[in-house]
């Protein structure tokens, strides 16, 4: 048994921790509320994208009139045989399974998807998930070429890939959560865009944890392109939370005062759902099939933004259960060390007094 000496020192080190814990607990819980905060101002800027698209599809129709073609080549429909898949997860740890989470899910989805002989492109956000794929696949390798022409006068620039592998790294775009910002979001997904009009890629799927409310959220395999339904969002996977993750959820969010029920639907919310669907002639300046070819890339760059902030605030919220969970096992370490620490100094004082009345009776 330890002495009470060294007891001492482990109880003053596991209530260092508990004091680390707890404070990380509070900023999580904090970076939360500013999270939601962001998600909900953002919601009713993604719901009018979302009508006003719907609307000038009302006006034009989905096909052009000469030929019978599709009017955006963002909602053309290919047999998959390269796809792209987009994992977002966190740039820091100590958010118990939340980045684990996110790659297994991501995991499943390339092996179903390798099983069926097609490529696979990843494109990673987030430190944790460019650390984890990077171990098991290798990147992608691009040429840069240049021709000149008309004796120097022009020039020809592209990347041409040379595939060697069946799942490779693409690009790493942990800028995105670094700075959080819907131009640098926005560049992503032009780039993204190019590929697939370019017929690069066939499809594109985004990995990320939904987030409604601290105890319904899940981890979600998402369907970007090519646009099916406008406004709505194409599960192809997910996985709930377990029924003990949002119990310790809800404690978590209890003792910081964060709300377990999902925020309402506002009025400008509502108003902007009706707008697609409202029974009124609308009268657009421009051509409303030139106005839906130049809003698809936005809607597709609000989607890929939705998933990010939707992601940064599930990160919080794993983050708080995890510390607060941390701050309650450093509370029972310390009171069961408390306890050994008790019984030896008893022992300690039990023996002492033994020899004494030893020694006396000895006299």
């Amino acid at each position: 048994m330890a002495n009470v000496l060294d007891l001492k020192r482990r109880i003053r080190s596991v209530k260092n921790t508990r004091q680390i814990t707890r404070a990380m607990k509070m900023v999580s819980a904090a970076k939360l509320r500013r999270a939601q905060e962001r998600a909900l101002q953002a919601r009713p800027y993604a719901q009018m994208m979302a009508a006003v698209l719907e609307s000038l599809v009302r006006r034009t129709g989905m096909y052009g009139e000469e030929g019978g073609d599709v009017l955006h080549p963002l909602l053309v429909e290919r047999e998959e045989k390269s796809v792209l898949v987009v994992v977002i997860a966190a740039d820091k740890g100590f958010a118990g399974g939340f980045n684990a989470n996110i790659g297994k899910a991501a995991q499943n989805f390339i092996n179903s998807r390798v099983e069926a002989g097609i490529n696979v492109d990843i494109e990673t956000v987030g430190r944790k998930s460019r650390d984890l794929f990077k171990r098991k696949y290798p990147d992608a390798i691009w040429e840069h070429k240049e021709t000149e022409y008309d004796n120097g006068l022009s020039k020809h620039i592209e990347d041409i890939r040379h595939r060697k592998d069946q799942v490779e790294l693409t690009y790493d775009r942990s800028v995105l959560l670094a700075k959080s910002d819907f131009s640098e979001v926005e560049k992503a997904s032009h780039s993204i865009i190019e590929r697939y009009e370019r017929a690069e890629i066939d499809a594109v799927y985004l990995v990320y944890n939904e987030f409604k409310s601290v105890i319904a959220q899940r981890v979600v395999v998402e369907k970007l392109l090519p646009v099916r339904k406008l406004g709505s969002h194409e599960i192809t996977a997910a996985e709930e939370m377990s029924e003990e993750q949002k119990e310790a959820a809800g404690r978590a969010a209890a003792t910081a005062g964060i709300s377990l029920h999902e925020p309402e639907e506002s009025v400008i919310e509502q108003e902007a759902r009706k707008f697609g669907t409202a029974d009124v002639d609308y009268i657009f300046e421009q051509d409303p099939a030139r106005l839906f070819r130049h809003l698809m890339p936005r809607y597709v760059a609000t989607q890929i933004y939705h998933a990010l902030i939707e992601s940064v605030a599930s990160e919080h919220a794993a983050r708080m259960t995890a510390m607060d969970a941390a701050t309650s096992n450093a509370g029972d370490m310390i009171d069961r060390l408390s306890l050994t620490m008790n019984r030896a100094r008893q022992a300690a004082i039990t023996k002492e007094i033994i020899e004494i009345v030893s020694g006396a009776a000895a006299l």
